[in-house]
């Protein structure tokens, strides 16, 4: 999953001119953090990249790029990401993971990828969805071996 991460970034769109909005979608245990380290990882996040999942954000200032992860498995409610201002973060040179999507409905921008994880007993399958022309560069479908 790292590794597909990784792979990602390399195709990333320019992202001067607008930011890029990366939804991931799937059961726990999926990948899809382990997924974002790798991309992490690629744009040049050193040091541990954990699960927001209880600051519901983590950010990454890089070289080139800031890069947001979201875990919004534990939000009750949509309206708790008003104080996290994430407006301020929908900008050039922004990347942002948003794991569970879905419940951030009303208050997330509208994703440029969107890749739904699914696990089967000998692999891993990752369904890319393109939302926007930008997202159409960077759309596949991946499978791995790997189960983590």
């Amino acid at each position: 999953m790292e590794a597909l991460g990784a792979e990602l970034m390399q195709r990333l769109p320019d992202v001067s001119q607008a930011p890029f909005v990366i939804e991931l979608r799937g059961a726990l245990g999926a990948g899809k953090t382990t997924f974002a380290r790798g991309a992490l990882r690629a744009l040049g996040a050193l040091g541990p990249i954990k699960s927001p999942s209880y600051t519901l954000l983590e950010l990454y200032p890089l070289a080139t790029v800031t890069a947001l992860h979201l875990d919004l498995y534990r939000l009750h409610d949509p309206a708790e990401l008003e104080q996290l201002a994430l407006r301020d973060y929908h900008r050039p040179k922004h990347v942002w993971f948003v794991e569970w999507p879905e419940r951030g409905v009303g208050y997330l921008p509208v994703a440029d990828l969107a890749l739904q994880f699914q696990v089967f007993p000998d692999r891993h399958e990752i369904e890319a969805t393109a939302r926007s022309r930008v997202g159409s560069v960077t759309h596949a479908t991946a499978q791995t071996g790997d189960r983590h």
